[in-house]
């Protein structure tokens, strides 16, 4: 049986970007799925992701009542992966700072044979062959900072732990009791690359270049950040000293 793939996006105000994202992915990989959870976007997000479905089968909708974060999101999309019967379920983001070219890239390690296989690609920033466009020194150093931290903390060699272009192997992810995760925000990257780590799973980064977004503007916040690397702190106290 041929491997499926879903893609999946969380959306909040991005009718901006999606429909000439939804566009570029299948003209890249017109044989791939794409999934939208969108978090009741004013802007009209998921009705126009509603009206795409009825006319492409390839396009499905998840809609939700309100921002119930980052985390979750991406657990709703990994959970519609395993029940439909997807084979391998990638992430990205909806701005274009994760761009459709790498996509193939991301999928070819996970349909290699053999020891060549991978069970995570990571879409890495930090690795030889790739790089970050637009963003100012500040978010630099923080964005290094903050991967040195997990790293350390949480005993992972990949040099990009926070970024959430991804494509995982769907089987791996139901020994993960997703339910359970303790972060719903930001450091969710961090935590199920470390929860996919201790099962045993292959990781592999994959290089791309991460472009700041143009239109639409970004999600993140201090207080979101911070609880991020709180999180990231009590997982590295169970990792070193099983608390």
């Amino acid at each position: 049986m041929a491997a499926r793939t879903l893609i999946t996006i969380a959306t909040y105000n991005e009718l901006e970007n999606l429909p000439s994202l939804v566009a570029e992915i299948h003209a890249r990989v017109p044989q791939t799925d794409i999934l939208v959870i969108d978090d009741n976007s004013p802007d009209g997000t998921g009705d126009w992701c509603e009206q795409a479905a009825a006319e492409d089968s390839r396009i499905h909708l998840l809609r939700r009542s309100g921002k119930l974060g980052l985390g979750t999101a991406i657990v709703a999309g990994m959970r519609f992966a395993i029940e439909n019967g997807y084979t391998n379920v990638l992430n990205m983001d909806a701005d274009f700072s994760h761009h459709p070219q790498f996509i193939s890239d991301l999928l070819s390690p996970m349909e290699a044979d053999g020891e060549l296989r991978t069970d995570v690609a990571i879409g890495s920033r930090y690795i030889p062959g790739g790089g970050i466009l637009g963003w100012p020194i500040r978010r630099h150093l923080m964005s290094r900072g903050v991967n040195f931290y997990a790293r350390l903390l949480l005993g992972l060699k990949t040099r990009d732990c926070s970024g959430g272009f991804r494509c995982y192997r769907t089987e791996l992810l139901t020994r993960i009791d997703l339910q359970n995760m303790r972060s719903w925000g930001y450091s969710f990257q961090e935590e199920i690359l470390w929860r996919l780590h201790r099962e045993g799973a292959r990781l592999l980064e994959v290089p791309i270049t991460f472009t700041d977004r143009e239109r639409g503007q970004s999600k993140i916040n201090a207080t979101e950040s911070f609880a991020a690397l709180w999180i990231i702190l009590r997982l590295g106290m169970t990792n070193w000293l099983g608390w």
